[in-house]
Parts: structure tokens; sequence; C-alpha cells
């Protein structure tokens, strides 16, 4: 832990935090354009809601899975290899696959099983690059700007809530636009001949990934030296799998940390459905409102999903500039969450889009300072050169509940009222959140001491057995 970041590590940071903002934006605007494309191209009529229902929970769980089972993999690579190459691979082969979408879409060709399988490949590849760029933070940024760091990254994902639906719905419209004759002739020709734009958003992700593996070629990220893999002769090399017990040990020996993984590990749960969800709210909650008000259904999704990104930028703004708490930052993980919980009763519940919209935008305010404080609590108690197996181990706890989430709201979503699930589920959260206020051991997660001697005590009773 007396690692010191280099003089220019904050400055490689922001470069690189800028140019992943592009990549992240691009990302946001493919899985926005995969939204409309299943809902209103592949699965337009009110008869077909049970299978769009279910063809949004596929899409999800294949990108969420692999996202999960291939982190503990992608976490021990990362603490093991250079992370700036292990970027720049991982940015390659997203590019690859975003001109492979192109082209089946082009060709019209494209199905939702070869979208899954495509989905399933990019989110491995997802993986190693959020492996390697997730515990690259602590090797470029002194311990005390983490938080602000961490808010600028929340920042980033904000702004692709925010700007991607909008990116997106404005592509998609281009050869509708063109064939209207409402472009220029130079730049309508091209477009005419496509049926929608989703191709021409799969291609601007494209682009953006093969940017940052440009930039990444002229940084310098440090990588942790592991001294624990020089091993002398005769001596058994450490595998991949003993790492990955590391980092799940880690976690396992340090009961505050549990408690922490195991309150996003039921966030996840909850708000994997609302992703599911929220498209079915819009169509069949909000619509008549939102159609009175002058919405489509495209609009009307952009805008709920626009203000949670509106939000994300507002709070990661004053994250960024505020650094967060210094101390007892788990009342910014646990107030902040309760709050959250609470706008998805209120989602759930309404009818007018207006007050829907507000909901996402209040949620969106609270998301950078739950993943700010958080992330920063896990960066201070957890040594650097552990971290990409720790966060790897981490997010495979905290995130196996997604894809169950995900599954029961595609099995069920396309029955009832789907705002009544989101209250309820909302409910629940907030509960557990104000509950966990009154817990002493989620309260003493911060002092790094006591935890050590958790874990002492839990390695002596280990080997005692």
């Amino acid at each position: 832990m007396n690692y010191q970041p280099p003089a220019q590590g904050f400055r490689t940071f922001v470069i690189l935090w800028f140019t992943q903002s592009l990549s992240v934006i691009g990302t946001g605007i493919t899985l926005f354009a995969t939204t409309i494309w299943l809902t209103q191209v592949q699965y337009p009529g009110a008869e077909q809601r049970p299978q769009l229902a279910f063809a949004l929970a596929a899409v999800a769980l294949a990108y969420g899975i692999p996202v999960v089972f291939a982190a503990p993999i992608a976490g021990a690579w990362a603490d093991r290899h250079d992370r700036r190459l292990t970027m720049i691979g991982a940015n390659l082969v997203s590019g690859t696959l975003s001109v492979c979408l192109v082209a089946l879409l082009l060709t019209g060709t494209l199905q939702l099983w070869i979208l899954l399988v495509i989905l399933v490949l990019y989110s491995i590849s997802g993986s190693f690059h959020f492996a390697s760029f997730d515990t690259s933070y602590a090797m470029l940024v002194p311990e005390a700007q983490l938080p602000r760091a961490n808010g600028m990254m929340h920042t980033t994902y904000a702004l692709s809530a925010m700007l991607g639906p909008g990116i997106a719905a404005a592509l998609i419209s281009l050869p509708i636009l063109a064939r209207d004759q409402k472009l220029p002739a130079a730049l309508a020709a091209p477009l005419r001949t496509l049926g929608d734009g989703t191709a021409l958003a799969f291609a601007l992700d494209g682009i953006t990934f093969l940017s940052v593996a440009i930039v990444l070629l002229f940084l310098a990220v440090p990588s942790p030296v592991r001294s624990d893999l020089q091993s002398g002769p005769g001596a058994k090399k450490k595998s991949m799998w003993s790492d990955i017990r590391i980092g799940a040990m880690y976690i396992l020996q340090r009961r505050p940390l549990l408690w922490l993984l195991g309150t996003f590990t039921l966030t996840n749960i909850i708000y994997a459905p609302f992703a599911v969800l929220q498209p079915l709210i819009v169509k069949y909650n909000l619509l008549l409102n939102a159609q009175a008000l002058g919405f489509s259904y495209e609009t009307a999704l952009a805008l709920t999903t626009t203000t949670l990104g509106l939000g994300g930028v507002v709070g990661g703004f004053i994250v960024s500039f505020w650094g967060g708490l210094k101390t007892r930052r788990i009342y910014g993980v646990l107030v902040p969450l309760g709050c959250a919980a609470l706008t998805l009763v209120g989602f759930g519940l309404t009818t007018i889009l207006y007050v829907a919209a507000g909901m996402a935008l209040i949620r969106g305010l609270a998301s950078p300072m739950i993943d700010a404080h958080s992330q920063a609590i896990w960066q201070t108690q957890t040594p650097r050169e552990l971290q990409g197996r720790v966060f790897a181990c981490r997010r495979l706890i905290a995130q196996c509940t997604y894809p169950l989430g995900t599954l029961l709201a595609g099995l069920f979503g396309g029955f009832g009222n789907p705002g009544d699930k989101v209250a309820v589920l909302g409910a629940i959260l907030a509960l557990f959140c104000f509950a966990q206020l009154f817990n002493p051991m989620m309260l003493r997660i911060e002092d790094k001491e006591w935890l050590d001697t958790l874990a002492a005590g839990a390695n002596v009773a280990e080997r005692a057995k």
C-alpha cells in the first residue's frame, strides 16, 4: 500500500477517461438501437408482447451472463499481464464485432440468435477490458483522488445513458428523413436504401473502439509487479485458479466487505428486471399519456432513459468536483441507494410520462454517489496487486443474481402490469438499505486494521481445521 502513482498519473487518467467516454457512449448507442430494433422491427405488434419480453431478456442475458462468469478469469489475467495491452486487444475485438453487426444488418441476415452470439462475444471481450481498466485507477490516481476519479467515470456512464438514446434515435431516423427529402442530396443518396439507421449506430460504436485502441498505444499505464509469481527452482507455478481463489478468500474473510457485496447483490437482482421492464412500462403504462403530449414510443423511451443519464451526469459532476466523503463513505452508499430504490416505486406506479422521467432523473442523480463511494471503499481496502482478482470475484458474486432477475423478468414481464412489479422490488430494496444503517458490521467497513484482524482470525481458524 506504499505505492506512489506516477507524477503525470492523473493527467494520463484524464486522457484515458475522455477516450473511454467516447467508447462507452458508442456502446450506449448500440444497446439502445438494439432495443428499438427489437421493439419496432422484429416484434412491433401488441400480440407479440410475450415474444418481445423474451427477446429483451435474452439480449440482457447474452450480454450479462458472460460478464459474470468471465470476470474471475479476466481479473486474474489483469493481475498477471500488461493491462494496457489487454485493453488494446479487447477494444480491437469489440470493434470487429461491431463491423460484423453492421454487415449482417446491411445484408438483412441479422436474426435474434445471431445477435445473441455476437453479444456473448462482445461481453467476454468487455470483461477483459473492464478488468484491466477498472484496476488501473489506483495505479494512476493518488488515493485521496480516487472518489473524484470514480465520479468522473460514473459521469461517463451517465453521459452514455443521456446521449446514447438521442444519438441512436437520430441515426435510426436518418434513412426516413432521406426518403422524405429532408436531408441534403449528397447525404441522402446513400441513406435511402437503408430500412432504418440501426447499422449506422453499430458502425459508430466500432469507430469509438478503434479510437480508444489507438490512443492507448501512446499512453503509459503501469501494471503492478507480482512478486509471488516468481518461483524458485522446483517451485510449482501459481495457476489462474489459485489466483481466483485468493481473490474470493480476501472478500470472504472480511465480513464487512461481504455485507457490502450482499447489498449490491440484492440491488442487481432488483435492477435487472427494470432493464427489461422499462421498455414495457413505457409502451403499456405511459404511452397514452406520452402520445397526448406529442411523444412517439421511441421518443418517450428516449426521454426516460435520457433523464436517467442526465441525473447521472449532474451527480457525476458533483462527486467529481466535491471529491466525495473522505470518511464514513458507507453513508454515501446506503443513503443514496435507499433513495434511488424509492424512485423505482414512483416510476412503477405512475402513468404520467413526466413523473416517470422525474423519478429517472433522481435515480440517476443518486447513482454516482453510490458507485463513487463504494468503489473508493474497495480501492482503499484492497492492495493494488490484488485488485484484479478481488474486484473480479466481487463482480462475480454481486452480479450472479443479475441473470436470474433478468430471466424472471423475461418469463413474467409479458403478463400483468410491469409497473407494479418494479414498485414492489423498489420497496424491498429501500427497506433493506435503510436497515443497513443500523448494521454495526457494515458501519465498520472502513476500519482496515480491524478488517485485517478478522482475516487473520479466519486464516487461523481455517488452518486449524
